[in-house]
């Protein structure tokens, strides 16, 4: 939810100069609205609405999608769907899965469906109005393969505070903190199900640790530094649900190369031509 790369080129989406390229893709689906942004992800294959002013997709959301391991068949669910745009990556990489997306924001959950009906992904895409702190009332436990999750990381008072609505909740904890998503997470996973969230590197042991007092113990994870050399500013973790203690630690993930142009792997990502290395 907004924790973006900084320093160098845009963070992955297409603007579309002309917004009648999307016209015709999915009859019903409501236009574009003023305070909105027609984009693309993956080089046009993939169309999306956002906001002008609040929570717009960043790196972080391509990088999540495709850190994840998705088995044939799986089921997903995103808790903080926000406009949808991971589900939509998933869906376009892994046409076999099943996607739930779970988000709290009126506004962002209607702009979510309308961006799975303007991909014609409503057969394969559900996405539920709920909160997870109390997500008991809203779904059964237990039917999950993987869930995943990009979480506020400032504490609902901490730096500065954005009047957006949209912005302040993908930010600050004011509508759940990581403990409430993690057990979010934990409640809907099937026994040995996996959960994998994108965060902030210098809260890399609060995670850790939440993790495993939650129940989800880390098992995989991978630094993302903005060039070669920097100290690192995400922290991508893997974890499995009832796991035994053992972690596996991959090669940083760089973004920018020595002339701030993307690195080879991450723009394959970008283009939705690969995965992680």
């Amino acid at each position: 939810m907004g924790k973006q790369i900084r320093n160098a080129n845009p963070t992955g989406p297409r603007a579309v100069t002309h917004p009648s390229e999307f016209a015709g893709l999915a009859a019903g689906v409501p236009p574009l609205a003023d305070d909105e942004t027609a984009d693309t992800l993956f080089d046009g294959r993939i169309k999306l609405y956002q906001s002008r002013a609040g929570y717009r997709v960043s790196l972080d959301a391509v990088l999540l999608a495709h850190f994840v391991k998705i088995e044939l068949g799986a089921e997903i669910v995103e808790l903080g769907a926000g406009n949808g745009a991971i589900l939509l990556m998933l869906a376009h990489r892994y046409p076999s899965a099943r996607l739930t997306g779970v988000e709290i924001q009126a506004a962002m959950l209607a702009r979510a469906r309308r961006n799975v009906a303007m991909n014609g992904l409503q057969e394969r895409i559900k996405l539920v109005g709920a909160d997870v702190r109390a997500i008991a009332a809203s779904a059964q436990p237990g039917g999950y393969d993987l869930a995943i999750c990009n979480p506020p990381y400032r504490s609902a008072l901490s730096g500065r505070v954005s009047p957006n609505p949209e912005k302040r909740i993908a930010r600050h904890e004011s509508e759940g903190d990581l403990g409430h998503f993690l057990r979010a997470g934990k409640y809907l996973l099937a026994k040995r199900g996996r959960m994998a969230l994108i965060y902030p590197a210098f809260r890399c042991v609060d995670l850790l640790t939440a993790m495993r007092a939650t129940g989800i113990e880390p098992k995989r994870l991978r630094m993302v530094h903005s060039f070669r050399g920097s100290v690192a500013s995400l922290v991508l973790v893997d974890g499995v649900k009832g796991g035994r203690s053992q972690i596996a630690v991959a090669a940083p993930l760089i973004v920018y190369d020595d002339q701030r142009r993307y690195t080879a792997e991450i723009a394959g990502m970008l283009s939705g031509g690969a995965g992680m290395i």
